[in-house]
């Protein structure tokens, strides 16, 4: 009696564990999320935004993408507060996958963990743009790292001073605030630490940077290169030591003033993010990421 009550148990312990098991492999509609959440790097912000539109317009619901999919509304929700929130969002839980426009640091590795993945979305570089009215595009066929440097230091404040033939007047300078992934790139490659002048105007965007140039004769920045492709017709980019920031330059190199444009997560995908990527890395993605002024990395 006492081995027919133990070969009963066991079957049920068996039975639940199957039973157990089966739950884990799939997704059920009330565990489905339908929002998908990126967070961080304002140069990939609108670039995922877009896609994510895109994708939105396509499918509508979730079950239109794949029909083991529940009947929800795609939410694909993009914030941006620098590439310095990306990989902390991500590591602290509060968003699927982490933006970023530059490397990721060690300490962001380890704070990540020994899982993460990186999905390299495009490359960018950074201009040395001044508003397309200045005298001194006419003046200057390039800039120098030492020249660029001198200037962003306030070493050299007054546009006469780059050339005697223009007027007194001041250069202003524009930057990314210091929590963007430009502000790193731009101190690796130019400044090596030289302080930048305390009277330069921080942006919180490449955009709002961008806009700053635009609106002022007087004023040079480093503008992200898929921002100055989107308003080339208000700004000018300098060549810096002999090469211009072309796709043919910043794709072998010789510009080297370039930067990774990527997400990171440290989990498995769920399906509906794996359905995601795939679309990212689509050529619909790809004409997207060209439309938004980057180069495609895929």
């Amino acid at each position: 009696m006492k081995h027919v009550k133990s070969l009963s148990a066991f079957v049920l312990a068996l039975a639940m564990i199957l039973s157990l098991c089966t739950a884990c492999g799939q997704q059920s509609d009330d565990d489905f999320r339908p929002r998908i959440h990126f967070c961080g790097s304002t140069s990939l912000a609108p670039v995922i935004a877009s896609i994510g539109a895109s994708f939105q317009e396509e499918y509508g619901t979730w079950n239109n993408v794949d029909s083991s999919f529940p009947d929800a509304a795609i939410d694909i929700s993009v914030t941006s507060g620098g590439s310095g929130d990306g990989p902390s969002s991500v590591a602290d839980g509060t968003a699927d996958f982490g933006m970023l426009a530059r490397d990721i640091k060690d300490g962001e590795k380890e704070a990540l963990g020994e899982g993460y993945t990186a999905y390299l979305v495009a490359y960018d570089a950074l201009t040395i743009s001044v508003n397309r009215d200045n005298p001194i595009v006419d003046k200057l066929d390039q800039l120098s790292t030492d020249t660029i440097r001198k200037i962003f230091s306030g070493e050299l404040a007054y546009w006469d001073e780059l050339d005697d033939s223009l007027e007194h007047k001041e250069i202003v300078l524009v930057i990314r605030d210091l929590s963007g992934g430009a502000a790193e790139v731009f101190e690796k490659n130019i400044m090596q630490g030289t302080p930048i002048s305390a009277n330069a105007i921080q942006s919180p965007s490449m955009g709002a940077l961008a806009a700053k140039i635009a609106e002022n004769p007087y004023a040079i920045g480093y503008a992200g290169y898929g921002v100055y492709q989107m308003n080339k017709a208000s700004l000018f980019a300098f060549p810096v030591n002999g090469a211009a920031p072309t796709e043919e330059n910043i794709r072998n190199g010789s510009y080297t003033m370039q930067r990774p444009v990527q997400f990171v997560t440290n989990r498995s995908l769920t399906a509906a993010e794996q359905a995601f990527c795939d679309y990212i890395f689509s050529d619909a993605g790809r004409r997207i990421v060209r439309e938004n002024g980057y180069l495609p990395a895929y």
